[in-house]
């Protein structure tokens, strides 16, 4: 990805005077900007020291929820658009100022020193920065009256079409606020665990929460899932003994949602590496299932399932605010291969389900083509289904659509904090099969 993403860079040679989680922030909206996810871009800071390392992080993440807003201040400081890597350092010195509250000596310091560590231009570009980033220290009320980073159109056009455009800017509000932590329990939370237990049943801690100090780690009593991914499995509603496919499994919060309610688990995903993570998580929690790296089209059981959850490939348009690169990196293409893909996983997944069983189709979509308008071309082609409505606790019936599936957006709950945006549906086979 280029000089900006030589992992060297991040572990030896010479370094600015610029603090290492700022240098570790910029190398990650630099990959970003190259075309990576935060997650593949993670080794670039492997070296760093576990607290640099998270603080690199958060600092990306804000700067990429909040670039639009940033840019609106930076520009008009500007004769002209700087080179990539100092209007990264801009943006980053702007919204520790602006957004994280952060001093502005401390900030604008850093941010000229870090200008300085690449070379001679520089050198020569510190000036300007630290002219620019003087007038944006004191436009705190600028920042405070622009809107939230807008989405892509490819994704806000649909989003406004479906619910229109107040809730198009609630859900870009959500995406601007981040992501809190959600850990799903296996049994009872520990009494001292933190934060607060929500309506669903998951529990709700804030963001940027250590999770390997909180009380119940090592003893398995829970693992990390956002409140709105682990709905699919609550309407799904496993029984204990049921035979029941995961299919599309990693990272496998679903399948430990599954096996601890007592069901006969089999977890199917393509990649090898992230059953590994499953397989971690299912010993750490004391839970099993039976792991199958392959492709979920080609997968079989020995004998008809009980019930089947598909949590098929999709846009991810419904983690943004925990993933905020998405709409940088991706621009809709490709929705058509996705949607048909799906559409071929419900045909297989009702194919390998009992009459009479059930399946949950669930995507983390914003998106209707992936939810809404795939629930109307399953029904039309198997007409022997019936949509089960959602019946777990703690669902608002709001959030139920006319025609009986579960829609979830980030304006949701915004006294709480919000959650994913995800389409789960519940389907029933029929005695005669479809």
């Amino acid at each position: 990805m280029g000089q900006a993403l030589n992992k060297s860079q991040g572990r030896s040679g010479r370094k600015p005077a610029g603090d290492t989680a700022r240098m570790g922030a910029l190398r990650l909206l630099a990959a970003v900007d190259e075309g990576a996810t935060l997650d593949e871009a993670a080794a670039l800071n492997e070296r760093l020291a576990p607290p640099d390392r998270a603080r690199a992080r958060r600092l990306a993440l804000e700067v990429l929820r909040c670039t639009q807003p940033a840019d609106a201040v930076l520009m008009p400081l500007m004769a002209r658009r700087p080179r990539p890597d100092i209007l990264r350092i801009l943006r980053l010195a702007t919204v520790e100022m602006l957004a994280l509250g952060e001093a502005p000596h401390g900030a604008v310091n850093a941010a000229v020193a870090l200008t300085r560590g690449l070379g001679g231009k520089g050198q020569a570009a510190s000036g300007m920065v630290n002219a620019v980033l003087r007038k944006v220290s004191s436009a705190q009320n600028i920042w405070a009256d622009l809107p939230a980073q807008r989405m892509p159109d490819w994704l806000r056009k649909p989003v406004a079409a479906q619910w229109g455009e107040d809730i198009a800017l609630a859900i870009e509000t959500a995406h601007e606020a981040g992501a809190p932590l959600d850990l799903t329990p296996k049994g009872a939370m520990p009494e001292d665990m933190p934060g607060e237990a929500l309506p669903t049943g998951s529990y709700r801690l804030a963001s940027g929460t250590q999770v390997s100090v909180l009380p119940g780690y090592e003893a398995g009593d829970w693992w990390v899932q956002d409140a709105a991914a682990a709905m699919a499995v609550r309407v799904l509603d496993p029984q204990p003994g049921e035979a029941i496919a995961d299919l599309c499994a990693a990272p496998g919060g679903k399948t430990l949602q599954l096996a601890a309610a007592g069901a006969e688990v089999t977890a199917v995903d393509i990649s090898q590496a992230r059953l590994a993570r499953v397989a971690e998580n299912l010993a750490r929690c004391g839970l099993s299932a039976t792991l199958v790296a392959g492709d979920a089209l080609d997968w079989r059981s020995d004998a008809p399932l009980d019930a089947v959850l598909l949590d098929a490939p999709c846009s991810a348009t419904g983690t943004i605010r925990r993933h905020p690169e998405l709409p940088r990196i991706r621009d809709g293409a490709g929705l058509a291969e996705l949607t048909e893909l799906q559409s071929r996983l419900i045909d297989h997944a009702l194919d390998i389900l009992k009459p009479g069983g059930r399946l949950v189709y669930a995507t983390c979509s914003l998106l209707p083509a992936e939810g809404e308008d795939q629930m109307a071309a399953a029904l039309a082609r198997h007409p022997g289904l019936t949509v089960e409505p959602p019946q777990a606790p703690g669902i608002d019936p709001a959030w139920i659509t006319p025609q009986g599936a579960l829609r979830l957006r980030p304006d949701l709950w915004p006294e709480r904090g919000g959650m994913d945006g995800f389409f789960i549906l519940c389907l029933r086979k029929t005695t005669e099969g479809t």
